[in-house]
């Protein structure tokens, strides 16, 4: 009998306010939309793609202990390309006609030296 009475009370409110059929409607559409993203596109932990690197570029496969590495990849992810040495992380600009004493030029100054 409680299950009567509440459609009847659901019937009337119904009747009173009309535009909650819209309202349900629209609700149901973007909840169902909502749901077909989630379960066509997951998300993991750990939705990461392999990336093609050279094998020079891995210290730890070399014997040799005096060996330089420096990272090195593949221009737009492609293997058949020649591997590039990646630009430096330290960020550094060049200023033309600056005059600074030598001493402070030789340790400021990075263009050009091999380490970096």
């Amino acid at each position: 009998m409680a299950s009567k009475a509440g459609s009847a009370v659901l019937k009337q409110g119904a009747k009173r306010d009309p535009e909650l059929y819209v309202l349900g409607a629209i609700m149901t559409g973007i909840l169902g939309a909502a749901g077909y993203y989630f379960v066509s596109k997951p998300t993991t932990a750990s939705s990461h793609e392999a990336v093609a690197h050279p094998r020079e570029s891995m210290p730890w496969h070399s014997d040799d202990p005096n060996a330089k590495y420096k990272y090195k990849y593949h221009p737009h992810g492609d293997p058949s390309k020649e591997p590039k040495e990646a630009p430096s992380a330290l960020h550094s600009v060049i200023i033309p006609e600056v005059t600074l004493p030598k001493h402070l030029h030789d340790k400021f100054n990075k263009f050009g030296k091999e380490d970096w």
